[in-house]
């Protein structure tokens, strides 16, 4: 049967725009609101989740609430008869490192790995933030129950663990609660640095910060859409590299802008009642989130969150002002909203981690000639490839053509002045890895 699958798939050229794995639409449909609820509730009542919060009681503070996390990841695990390596990773940051670490602290964050069996040091990793925080980031003893910002984000991250145990991937996938976001986003550099450090092969990081909002400032109430945060090209590109962009193009093509490319074509093809919008951004104007450190380390990193966000519900002290409350509480959430936003991470996890690794070298040619010309380094596990290709003017790949298993083609009558490039390794079961863009000349 996987054969005559196989067999169907390269006849047709299989495209993932109407691609039906039944599994991806399993995963949608396993995403619970009511588990999102709980877990965003119980966050909220540790009181304080600031990085310099208590970390002894066992009702408030963050200690209380890593421990807590800790123990979800090891129920899941459980679950799934030990599928997931759960664990701490810490760092010590020193009093006076920046003017929000007042004192000597810990930043630990809990880690879940799921282990790939193809390829079980190829991770995507998805993250949420222990952390809250009121008005003033050095006050952590005043309630800060952060429903939104970020239990919401690590609710979501525990809920797609507690999903996706149930099924087997052929790369890895982490669920992180990451530590220290509010004060300097001390937790996201320590995972990177664990990294580098232990030669993780990272396809890429979801960062989660702030998916239950639908009732924005701005007055709109849209329980739909979302934005997809990520940066043009890597912060850690060479002067050499930096320097044939003006001449090839890639402005807007670096690993992090394909990765979000990747998750805004899987949410349009599995949830279509979904709204992404590409962010040509790091962040927020000026701002910065966990998967900024991935960013600097070379990683690929985006955010996902909220398109309507609310200010008098971040970063404020509980209070009423002028008839308005202020505070980041419960009342606030949109839970169904969670469970969307949930999904996407799920799907687009799940897809990344069924799929072959992406090409690591794509040559392109055919310069002065009516023809574009590619060779690529063959991927083990790819049953073909997609070419894909663009108008300088589109946010998104939208024209492909699928080839068998070969490492060279050309597309006859493509003039590569006028389209941007990239190639995907596709699997047998369809699905394929985030495109890569060209990165060498041959004439």
């Amino acid at each position: 049967m996987k054969n005559l699958f196989v067999a169907l798939f390269l006849c047709l050229g299989f495209s993932l725009q109407s691609q039906t794995d039944q599994r991806i639409y399993d995963i949608i449909e396993a995403v619970s609101a009511e588990r999102i609820e709980k877990d965003i509730t119980t966050l909220a009542n540790f009181g304080t989740r600031h990085t310099l919060s208590d970390t002894i009681s066992q009702t408030r503070g963050i200690g209380a609430a890593r421990r807590w996390i800790k123990e979800e990841f090891d129920e899941i695990s459980a679950n799934c008869n030990g599928c997931l390596e759960v664990f701490y990773q810490k760092d010590l940051v020193k009093k006076g490192t920046n003017n929000r670490i007042v004192k000597d602290v810990y930043v630990v964050n809990v880690v879940a790995i799921k282990r790939g069996s193809k390829y079980p040091n190829r991770y995507i990793i998805m993250s949420g933030d222990i952390d809250s925080r009121v008005s003033d980031p050095n006050n952590y003893t005043s309630d800060s129950p952060g429903a939104n910002d970020n239990a919401s984000g690590m609710a979501g991250t525990i809920e797609a663990a507690r999903v996706l145990s149930n099924y087997d991937f052929d790369s890895s996938i982490v669920f992180v609660g990451l530590s220290g976001e509010e004060q300097g986003l001390f937790g996201g550099k320590g995972l990177a640095a664990y990294a580098k450090k232990n030669d993780w092969d990272i396809v890429g990081i979801l960062n989660n910060d702030m998916i239950g909002n639908i009732s924005g400032v701005d007055g709109v109430v849209s329980n739909r859409d979302f934005r997809i945060f990520s940066e043009p090209v890597p912060p850690t590109e060479t002067e050499k590299e930096r320097n044939a962009r003006r001449f090839y193009g890639g402005e807007v093509d670096g690993i992090s802008r394909q990765l979000a490319r990747y998750v805004h074509k899987t949410t349009k093809t599995y949830m279509p009642e979904m709204n992404p919008t590409l962010i040509y951004r790091l962040d927020r104007f000026g701002r910065g989130g966990h998967h900024r450190p991935f960013n600097d380390a070379g990683y690929a990193g985006v955010r996902i969150m909220e398109s309507h966000e609310n200010y008098t519900q971040q970063h404020q002290d509980i209070r009423v002002e002028n008839g308005i409350a202020y505070g980041d509480v419960l009342e606030h959430v949109n839970f169904e909203y969670a469970k969307k936003l949930t999904a996407v991470n799920a799907i687009t996890l799940a897809s990344i981690a069924w799929a072959p690794p992406a090409p690591k070298k794509v040559e392109i040619g055919g310069i002065v000639e009516p023809a574009a010309k590619f060779k690529w380094s063959m991927v083990d596990g790819a049953v073909g490839y997609k070419i894909y290709w663009r108008d300088t003017t589109s946010p998104t790949w939208d024209n492909f053509k699928f080839v068998r298993k070969v490492d060279y083609y050309t597309l006859e009558g493509i003039v590569i002045d006028n389209y941007f490039f990239g190639i995907a390794a596709v699997g047998a079961n369809g699905h394929e890895s985030p495109v890569t863009f060209p990165n060498a000349i041959f004439r």
